[in-house]
């Protein structure tokens, strides 16, 4: 899907970089293409500016997103799974009407399309089913995976934040630490429907800014500087409410995955650190 320019920045230049970078990333073996994978990702598109259906409110949306990264994380996928899953179900919902009691149907279609993009190996359809608790059967998962592929015209090809997030990263030289608190920000986004209507790069410069300040101070600023902090605010604030909120009912999967030791307790952290930014009472 040849992707469109962006209203924030035009086609970046190419960053000093950028072959060290994606050597970082383990593609060395695509150099020579390192200006058009640059200038690809960063440039993708945001999804129109149409709201979701009448039938589903953002809360409906958030809840079915949390749900997924349960299903996620449980079979082990990939992070770029999970982003573009969401997009998927971001691109359905807003190209069209959608029944509010086929939203996990839904949800669990665009995450098995997702797998056949992104996995080597994938999950058997009888086993997503049971993930689902019976709600619906393997022949209703397949005619709801023939109908997104339907409306969306088979355009599934989608350069994703997580893709930004470590191109940027890498060209930054961040360290472990800054790159896995930008990448739990980056993932408290998809609960946020508003956050769809940004661009990928868009929503990873927001996520390495915020990382930045929020460890190295208010200075810091990750290189290359695509974005204005005021193009950056509406997104990082978004990103700071979703990791003051905490595991809220229905919406706790991202930060109890974060909590974990295996991630360094990067949720309880990061919920520490904002609350210290805050500004207290007069």
């Amino acid at each position: 899907m040849p992707a469109s320019r962006p209203e924030g920045p035009g086609r970046p230049e190419r960053p000093p970089g950028l072959e060290e970078a994606l050597g970082a990333l383990g593609l060395e073996g695509v150099r020579e293409y390192a200006g058009d994978i640059f200038a690809e990702a960063m440039v993708c598109h945001a999804l129109p500016g149409r709201a979701l259906p009448r039938t589903v409110t953002p809360e409906m949306r958030a809840l079915v997103v949390d749900w997924l990264v349960q299903v996620h994380e449980y079979l082990g996928l990939a992070g770029d799974t999970l982003h573009l899953a969401v997009h998927l179900l971001d691109s359905y919902l807003r190209a069209g009407r959608a029944r509010l009691h086929r939203l996990q149907l839904l949800g669990m279609a665009c995450l098995f399309l997702a797998c056949k993009m992104e996995e080597c190996v994938l999950p058997e359809p009888a086993s997503l089913c049971l993930l689902s608790a019976g709600s619906f059967s393997r022949a209703q998962l397949l005619r709801a995976e023939r109908r997104i592929l339907s409306r969306l015209d088979f355009r599934l090809h989608h350069p994703g934040a997580l893709l930004c997030l470590g191109l940027l990263s890498a060209l930054a030289r961040s360290r472990p630490q800054v790159k896995l608190l930008a990448t739990y920000f980056l993932e408290l986004s998809l609960l946020e429907a508003e956050a769809a209507g940004w661009e990928p790069s868009r929503r990873a410069a927001a996520a390495l800014s915020l990382a930045n300040r929020v460890l190295d101070g208010a200075g810091s600023r990750p290189q290359p500087v695509l974005y204005s902090s005021a193009e950056l605010d509406p997104l990082e604030q978004c990103m700071v409410r979703g990791a003051l909120r905490g595991p809220a009912p229905g919406l706790a999967a991202i930060f109890l995955k974060y909590a974990r030791p295996q991630r360094q307790g990067t949720s309880l952290a990061a919920a520490r650190l904002l609350r210290g930014l805050q500004p207290g009472p007069p």
